[in-house]
């Protein structure tokens, strides 16, 4: 018999290799060993038309023999009920789902107690050996070992495996920071990846300890100590005392979305006066000359009255806003993040970016909104709003890259002749201060209702949370003050035919000069 026979059945006996062992390195030194025997013992065979029962015959028998012999190494294993288990030939498949469980459930272990479980019953050392290999005191290792047991049996005796339920989080952060994709990108990145994801699900309404999140997210915890590791690193994750985690921003769900239908009954009573305000603030800005860009003021009127809650918020909400924590990149900022689920209630909030060019060459900040049925528009980079100003000044812009991203999103166009102007309405220093002064005037009427409104709405809403988060949640319900006009007042003025809806592909978004 010629030995290059065998390669053709390489796959196979690998195949079957894997269908009888724990782990892929374990199907490595199986297969290994059938091919290095079967080699051995092929001399012997006489008559080809036998070759594969007679190799299955080796596969089998060697088989048997590493099952002997890892049943051994799994000595592990074999304490309590478990000390009687047969590592012989009647080691049967019923023993080998049982130790594929257990290997399971010493892997959900923190490594406290699983580096000591797998040193005294896999390595074969004593509690001394252990002390002495971990620097610990041998009574702290007696003791972890009995504590390990005791987990261990719990399980085992429970036999209740977690299934691993996907949960799906959209992490996003509010604050400042220079950011921008992919060569400096936004914090959240870092920590969106399916396991920190489920992770910070998990231990987000009540503290868990490793094991527990093992446990809850199905993964050994040896993957939950190196996420756990990132997720504390960038400030996701609150390591509290007694080995215990906790999530440490805010996470929108159902029931944060549900309670949103009490809004509407809160502001139903100042919802027309409110609108009226909102109207005539916007036949008292026609007169400050405000570079519109071209906007209809059915459209315009969104805006303006985004600008007013701005200004009012200072003196009228009810919530005082908290600042953002300096973070480890040196920015002020906080993650939040919202539950996506199959039955997931739309999503309605405000957006709110913001951007300058102070610091570079110029006067300006950009703001732009998201909300009701306008369309989402990223905010301008800083050369963009370079490119904008040269616009507004009559100015030739000599940045021609710039100038083709400002054209490509949006921010500037060509009119006949091919002169380029700014899309975007645009107040001056001036006309902002008159204009704050003309949204006191208009909203004198209304703007204390709506600001008591505001207040029986977050007197709910931040019962919602977590109580650690409460700065966190106090600069959610100060931007509530913006998000119930955004949110209702806007949605119920266009469902009583109070406000038109603006145009489809509509941008709400502003270009300010600076105070300074």
């Amino acid at each position: 018999m010629n030995a290059d026979r065998l390669e053709d059945y390489v796959e196979r006996v690998y195949g079957y290799a894997v269908n009888h062992t724990f782990s892929r390195e374990e199907a490595d030194d199986l297969s290994q060993e059938i091919l290095f025997t079967a080699v051995r013992e092929l001399p012997k065979l006489k008559d080809d038309s036998k070759f594969e029962p007679w190799l299955w015959g080796i596969a089998n028998n060697v088989t048997k023999a590493f099952r002997r012999y890892m049943g051994k190494q799994r000595a592990m294993y074999s304490y309590d009920t478990l000390a009687t288990l047969s590592y012989e030939d009647e080691y049967d498949n019923e023993n080998e789902e049982l130790y594929d469980i257990l290997r399971t459930k010493i892997a959900m272990l923190s490594k406290v107690y699983r580096n000591i479980i797998i040193l005294y019953y896999y390595d074969g050392l004593s509690t001394k050996q252990i002390s002495e290999k971990l620097n610990l005191p041998e009574g702290t290792v007696t003791w972890r070992l009995s504590e390990a047991r005791k987990r261990l049996k719990k399980e085992c005796a429970e036999m209740n495996e977690t299934a691993l339920r996907p949960m799906k989080l959209m992490i996003r952060i509010n604050g400042d920071g220079n950011y921008k994709d992919p060569i400096s990108p936004f914090p959240h990145v870092y920590i969106e990846d399916a396991l920190s994801q489920n992770i910070l699900y998990h231990c987000y309404e009540k503290p868990k300890t490793i094991e527990e999140l093992a446990k809850s997210c199905g993964v050994p915890a040896y993957y939950i100590e190196d996420c756990l590791s990132n997720l504390t690193k960038r400030e996701a994750v609150l390591e509290l005392p007694k080995g215990k985690y906790r999530t440490n921003f805010m996470i929108y769900s159902d029931k944060t979305s549900k309670y949103g239908e009490k809004a509407q009954a809160i502001l139903d009573p100042v919802a027309s006066s409110f609108v009226s305000s909102m109207k005539v603030l916007a036949d008292l800005a026609d007169d400050l000359g405000i570079y519109t860009a071209g906007k209809k003021k059915e459209e315009l009127v969104y805006l303006y009255g985004m600008l007013a809650m701005e200004h009012l918020s200072e003196k009228y909400n009810p919530v005082k806003w908290v600042e953002h924590p300096v973070r480890y990149d040196g920015y002020r900022w906080s993650y939040h993040a919202h539950l996506m689920s199959d039955n997931q209630i739309p999503i309605r909030g405000l957006g709110r970016e913001e951007s300058s060019n102070l610091g570079t060459k110029g006067r300006y900040k950009h703001v732009s909104y998201h909300f009701g049925d306008f369309s989402y528009r990223r905010m301008m980079f800083a050369n963009e709003v370079n490119v904008c100003e040269d616009i507004l000044l009559g100015k030739e812009t000599e940045d021609m890259d710039s100038a083709s991203s400002a054209i490509a999103n949006g921010f500037i166009d060509r009119k006949e002749g091919r002169k380029l102007f700014v899309t975007v309405p645009v107040f001056t220093r001036e006309q902002k201060q008159q204009f704050d002064l003309l949204a006191d005037r208009a909203f004198h009427s209304s703007i204390d209702a709506y600001s008591d409104a505001v207040r029986r709405y977050v007197d709910g809403y931040q019962k919602l949370f977590p109580e650690h988060l409460k700065d966190d949640v106090a600069r959610a319900c100060n931007y509530m003050f913006l998000t119930l006009y955004a949110t209702d007042i806007c949605d119920m003025a266009k469902e009583r035919g109070l406000l038109s809806s603006p145009p489809k592909g509509s941008i709400c978004d502003v270009l300010i000069q600076h105070k300074y």
